[in-house]
């Protein structure tokens, strides 16, 4: 295990990095034509989370560095559902925005799509839906109840919330000691991660959250999402670049996809590596592996 480090995450959350992803998801289309489909959709969406982004403000936490590092060493996300500072006539209406697109991505336009608007349209509703999905619990009712797919209805939650929550970890993460965490979910949300990087000094391994995108320090050796260390169950793929990895877990049959900064030194934007990298999901898949 690697000796636990005082630093901050090397890859700074910077207040114009998604819209430097926009710029160059823009110039990519103009140099090679239409995108692929799923990053055409991501760039829809990122443009409403975008907006929506520069219409919330600073969280009114009442939180300092003896209450942060107290939850920190407890093991206990710092902010729960009841710390999230939202706006819910901008949650609701970035909830109807990301739902048409997600519906129509889905090909599901038109029944989803108003089983989502209906559900906007019920701001009580949506709490519960929003609180339910924060928390892990089930929204297979509440899906019922709108005829919408449970998993659209997630992603749709995930979609919308995603400012708010961007905005919390970019005011919190400043107070988070990474020698204090180093566990399976994300210090600020206790979202899971969907992708992670080793950095340019140490090779260190951090985590990038699935919900939040904050970074957080983790351990080489240990999957995410079961916690083996077993060196049986654990090993990587990589391409000829050794750029990219798969880290596999045969206990879990779990996967992550890995970034080494090491090897390039153009700027990396992490939340679109995890979306142009969807051939190595498939290759996981296809090897009996699924996202964790």
């Amino acid at each position: 295990m690697e000796k636990p480090t005082k630093e901050q995450p090397p890859v700074v959350i910077e207040k114009d990095k998604y819209n430097k992803i926009l710029t160059k998801l823009g110039e990519w289309s103009q140099k090679e034509g239409p995108l692929p489909h799923h990053i055409d959709a991501y760039g829809r969406l990122l443009r409403l989370q975008v907006e929506a982004k520069s219409r919330i403000a600073a969280p009114g936490l009442a939180l300092d560095r003896e209450l942060v590092s107290g939850r920190l060493r407890q093991g206990t996300p710092i902010v729960s559902f009841e710390d999230l500072s939202l706006d819910w006539p901008l949650m609701q209406e970035l909830f109807r925005s990301v739902a048409l697109v997600l519906a129509e991505y889905a090909g599901r336009h038109l029944t989803d799509a108003l089983g989502l608007e209906g559900l906007a349209s019920d701001v009580s509703r949506l709490k519960q839906a929003t609180g339910d999905w924060y928390q892990g619990k089930s929204l297979s009712t509440i899906a019922a109840e709108n005829q919408v797919s449970e998993g659209l209805l997630a992603a749709a939650i995930q979609a919308a919330l995603y400012p708010f929550l961007a905005v919390h970890s970019e005011a919190i993460l400043k107070m988070v000691d990474q020698e204090l965490w180093r566990r399976r979910y994300c210090p600020i949300c206790g979202g899971k991660p969907d992708f992670s990087f080793l950095d340019k000094e140490r090779g260190a391994r951090w985590l990038l959250c699935s919900r939040c995108d904050t970074e957080w320090l983790f351990q080489r050796l240990e999957c995410p999402y079961c916690g083996t260390q077993s060196h049986d169950a654990l090993t990587y793929f990589t391409n000829k670049q050794e750029l990219y990895r798969l880290y596999t877990c045969k206990k879990c049959q779990s996967y992550i996809k890995v970034i080494d900064l090491r090897k390039t030194s153009a700027e990396v934007l992490l939340p679109l590596e995890r979306i142009i990298t969807a051939d190595l999901d498939l290759q996981a898949m296809e090897a009996g592996y699924k996202a964790g």
